[in-house]
């Protein structure tokens, strides 16, 4: 009789391969959720909870590449989450900064996505040495969204836009019917890239928190009970599944 392992690859097999012939995302978005967490019912401590998050989304974008994805957004570090205790902070930002440098190194284009003016300058002077020395060798984009507030992001899109067309000379109501959607989006984090298509969430919450809160109007959602460092291949899969599954009418 077949033990469990082997059904389960079984398992994973057929649902890769039934994917192979389904339209797949083409922007991923990820939500990290539940380190803590996860440290906390393993007996770990907070940072080795954070550790195994980042070495999961090494691995996870492993699998994105093999289904071809071609761009993902990870939340690594929220505006809110800079209220936390010094120390994880601390511990964080050097997590952080450690997977970005593997990223880069291992060929990835690695974009922030955030305001990177809310982190201490050596956090950010360590971030720029990192995305300086990489070269792309990948067809994974990834974006890392650290110091990512929804909120904070769109202020800061319309305040950029604001100070562009003043600068052009214009008045209060020339500037204001400047002001579109689609001008916006041309100075939020991810101008120039496409919506996601999907927004993934572990932990069991389901709620956005802010994630993409511009770019998501149309995304898919899909909420899975399993902290994030125990999220796993087949989830996954599962994920893309159900929505490769559905039917996506964009509001018509």
């Amino acid at each position: 009789m077949a033990d469990d392992g082997v059904l389960y690859r079984v398992y994973e097999r057929r649902l890769a391969r039934e994917l192979s012939t389904l339209p797949l995302p083409q922007h991923l978005g990820v939500i990290v959720d539940g380190n803590r967490r996860w440290a906390k019912a393993s007996g770990a401590s907070t940072e080795e909870g954070h550790r195994q998050g980042a070495a999961k989304i090494t691995e996870f974008l492993t699998w994105c590449e093999e289904l071809s994805i071609p761009l993902v957004t990870v939340w690594m570090l929220s505006h809110d989450n800079l209220r936390r205790p010094a120390e994880e902070l601390e511990a964080l930002f050097g997590i952080i900064t450690d997977t970005l440098g593997e990223l880069v190194d291992a060929g990835y284009e690695v974009r922030l996505t955030g305001n990177a003016d809310v982190l201490p300058e050596e956090v950010r002077e360590q971030i720029r040495c990192r995305q300086e020395r990489g070269r792309v060798t990948r067809e994974l984009a990834v974006n890392l969204a650290i110091g990512y507030g929804g909120r904070e992001e769109i202020v800061v899109a319309v305040q950029e836009l604001v100070r562009e067309l003043g600068a052009q000379g214009l008045e209060p109501d020339a500037i204001a019917e400047r002001i579109t959607t689609e001008a916006i989006g041309e100075h939020l984090y991810t101008r120039g890239q496409p919506d996601p298509d999907l927004i993934i969430r572990t932990s069991g919450e389901q709620r956005l928190s802010g994630f993409l809160m511009w770019q998501s109007v149309h995304s898919e959602f899909w909420f899975c009970e399993t902290y994030w460092p125990g999220f796993r291949h087949v989830d996954f899969l599962r994920a893309i599944r159900d929505f490769c599954k559905r039917e996506r009418r964009f509001g018509a």
